[in-house]
């Protein structure tokens, strides 16, 4: 009974392989996609079961395989190494969108757009509230993108002085700073605009432009800088 079973679940892995291998994972559901990938943790048991119990537990896929470790070893069928593999695959995302980026090594960011698709990738994975700041040359070409902040997001622990020192370290003529929200939407607040406006007025004292402020939540990004006029018009 028990070779039945496992044979059964066998030919069900290796229908899911070779579907994936025919087309990708074009036609999968979320549920599906993520059966797959713990055929690849979890040798001779039903992953559908497992499947759905981190479905069940986190909400979503997107959930899941950002959820931390301690809490995916939490549901039943997921050990170590499972929770491992989960884990990793929105940081080899991550790793790969960072790569093709710093491929085009001096993009020229011109628009609260193109600087809001550069900075994304960035972001993907991060379970926490982080800032970067990219620093700009006189055409807008990318000098250099650094994390200056990372943990709760408290503009009071965000030193002005750092990122005035890191401008004039690059030599830059303008800067564009992004953080992230980690749950709800990109919507820029009351602190996020204020933060921006103190931050203009200190560059702009040494000479240096603040361009935009982008606010990132999940793969969606809002300009503080498109808000704020928008606001202002209306």
């Amino acid at each position: 009974m028990a070779d039945t079973e496992r044979n059964l679940h066998e030919g069900h892995r290796e229908r899911l392989r070779q579907r994936f291998l025919g087309g990708g994972l074009e036609g999968f559901d979320d549920h599906t996609a993520l059966e797959l990938l713990l055929c690849f943790a979890i040798p001779r048991r039903d992953v559908n079961i497992i499947a759905h119990r981190l479905m069940d537990t986190f909400g979503s896929l997107h959930a899941v395989l950002n959820a931390p470790v301690e809490e995916l070893i939490k549901v039943e069928g997921i050990g170590a190494g499972a929770a491992a593999l989960i884990a990793l695959v929105p940081q080899i995302a991550r790793r790969g969108a960072l790569s093709l980026s710093e491929a085009k090594k001096h993009p020229k960011l011109t628009s609260s757009k193109i600087a809001g698709r550069f900075i994304l990738p960035y972001f993907s994975g991060e379970r926490t509230e982080v800032v970067y700041l990219m620093t700009l040359d006189n055409k807008c070409r990318l000098i250099n993108c650094r994390k200056i902040s990372e943990g709760e997001l408290n503009y009071a622990n965000i030193s002005t002085r750092k990122v005035v020192e890191a401008a004039i370290r690059d030599n830059a003529t303008s800067v564009i700073l992004a953080h992230n929200h980690t749950s709800g939407a990109p919507l820029p607040s009351q602190c996020d605009i204020q933060a921006t406006e103190q931050l203009q007025s200190s560059l702009s004292s040494v000479g240096i432009s603040l361009l935009d402020h982008i606010v990132v939540a999940d793969d969606d990004f809002v300009s503080v800088a498109d808000a704020y006029t928008t606001d202002n018009d209306s």
